[in-house]
């Protein structure tokens, strides 16, 4: 893999284009822009929690596998701390989302039930390989773009769903995204300082192309209409 840099820590703006990428592919997907904009119908936003559900659920064990393999490895301690704290920082977001989804009527064996779509198999896929199989290091690029986009979007679409949408009981179902906003944003500064210390070619290339993988599949958690 190469890198596409001339400077050393030039690579972690690699992370903030792909970050930027998204949110503009999401600002253009019908569904996106209505969850950003508060005006999502029921249908759409109770397809999006559940396919996020089968994805967060996902977030502890890989986070622990990463960080617990990147120790045995004995290779950069820090970053083996920094995932094994973000484990346990996502520990329990998927029962978040259980809640939402039963404020809108669905029970927990409906969201257990259902398919995961072709892009949450994709993104659990890739993810485990990288943890558990790969450069585990890689899974700090998922996480970056996961945060930034929180960021970038969560709180805003919280707000303007409180104020616009149409959906009964929505106030008591937006517990999943006003969290990930209000506590996303420290994360993000924290990463991005850590990964500047990143220095191995090769690691930082595993970080960005999880980050890429991540702004490819997850488009596809909303409905495609």
């Amino acid at each position: 893999m190469t890198m596409e840099t001339s400077k050393p820590n030039d690579w972690v703006g690699l992370l903030e284009q792909e970050g930027r990428g998204l949110v503009a592919t999401l600002d253009a997907h019908p569904d996106a822009r209505r969850l950003f904009d508060g005006t999502i119908p029921l249908e759409g936003y109770v397809h999006y929690l559940m396919q996020t559900y089968h994805y967060v659920r996902w977030s502890t064990p890989l986070l622990q596998g990463a960080g617990a393999r990147l120790r045995r490895l004995g290779r950069h301690p820090h970053l083996a701390d920094l995932l094994l704290q973000k484990a346990e920082e996502e520990r329990g977001h998927e029962r978040w989302l259980l809640s939402d989804l039963e404020n809108l009527g669905c029970s927990v064996d409906q969201v257990r039930d259902t398919i995961p779509s072709p892009a949450v198999d994709a993104y659990t896929g890739w993810n485990c390989f990288t943890a558990w199989a790969g450069v585990p290091t890689a899974l700090l690029g998922t996480a970056y773009i996961l945060e930034y986009l929180s960021v970038t979007r969560a709180t805003g679409a919280v707000e303007r769903l409180l104020q616009v949408s149409p959906i009964p009981n929505i106030r008591k179902a937006v517990t999943f995204l006003r969290s990930h906003g209000s506590l996303d944003e420290d994360h993000v500064a924290e990463l991005t300082s850590l990964l500047r210390t990143l220095t191995d070619v090769e690691d930082q290339a595993a970080v960005v192309l999880s980050a890429r993988t991540t702004r490819a599949v997850y488009p596809g958690f909303f409905r495609d209409l």
